[in-house]
């Protein structure tokens, strides 16, 4: 059924994105539900990962890059044994070994992935080689060289082994494959290993316990209860309250001068709604950085 003219919905949405839908997918979904004219998200999410992903739409939009840099929390599935084309459960089966490892197997190569590791990108996977995603050239059968980069492992827990089969919750920092992590534990234990699937729990401050599914979000009142303040993903910086001339200023795009605020970046509000974000420099003086629409 045809929707009406899209309008301009401002907020943040906390999606517990499903197994085999691509992140663009949620989000046009999400748009369609709240008949947005406008979205973005986050960060991507792979199609064979659930979990949480945080969409923004309209004046929200303009923030949606700074969780970007966020450390996350994910619970994967590994499988001992087998070993794919893409380290996941979506590619072709590379090699076939025997599985003797036990929990204390485990136990003693998982603190050589805690802390600073350097990792080797997939070739299946978003980054960018003149210009093409590596994932296009792995699919033409070319394997290009890449160089390990460092990332941080804040956190790894194991669950109990089930024959081959056991869950890792890791908190990582931006740039960590999961993927890469199963292939390299899987290596260390000297049977190999995949990626059989993955949950984000968490970004930055937000945890999965707060997101809510697209089945719920198709009930109208639970669209309403749901939709988050534009400022959400900035929530976790100060506020600075302007009025009078300071307010008609700073929404024009000026300068204003401040008293008692320490340098950096702040949440500013004034006549009772979110107006931007505003970095106050050494002198005390509040620059306007990114401002929503307030003339609607």
């Amino acid at each position: 059924m045809a929707r009406s003219t899209r309008q301009q919905v401002d907020g943040v949405v906390l999606l517990d994105k499903p197994v085999g839908m691509s992140s663009n997918a949620a989000l046009q979904k999400v748009r369609w539900l709240y008949n947005a004219n406008k979205g973005g998200h986050t960060g991507t999410l792979d199609p064979l990962a659930s979990g949480l992903l945080p969409l923004c739409l309209g004046e929200a939009t303009k923030f949606s890059q700074m969780l970007l840099d966020a450390d996350k929390t994910y619970v994967a599935r590994l499988k001992l044994g087998i070993t794919t084309t893409t380290g996941d459960a979506e590619g072709e089966v590379l090699s076939l070994r025997q599985v003797d490892a036990t929990d204390q197997d485990i136990d003693a190569v998982l603190p050589r992935f805690r802390g600073p590791i350097r990792q080797i990108p997939p070739m299946y996977s978003a980054l960018k080689r003149d210009g093409k995603p590596l994932y296009e050239y792995a699919r033409a059968g070319q394997s290009l060289e890449r160089e390990a980069r460092e990332v941080c492992i804040h956190r790894l827990e194991r669950g109990t082994l089930h024959g081959d089969e056991f869950e890792i919750e890791v908190s990582c920092s931006k740039g960590t494959y999961i993927r890469t992590l199963a292939e390299d534990i899987g290596a260390a234990l000297g049977c190999g290993a995949h990626l059989l699937g993955l949950r984000r729990t968490r970004i930055g401050g937000f945890g999965i316990e707060t997101a809510v599914t697209l089945s719920e979000l198709e009930l109208a009142e639970r669209r309403a209860a749901t939709l988050q303040p534009v400022d959400l993903l900035v929530s976790h910086l100060p506020v600075c309250e302007l009025e009078g001339e300071e307010l008609r200023r700073f929404t024009h795009g000026q300068a204003v001068r401040l008293a008692g605020f320490p340098p950096g970046e702040q949440r500013v509000f004034g006549a009772g709604r979110f107006l931007g974000l505003g970095a106050v420099d050494a002198t005390g003086l509040l620059m306007p950085v990114r401002l929503v629409a307030f003339n609607r």
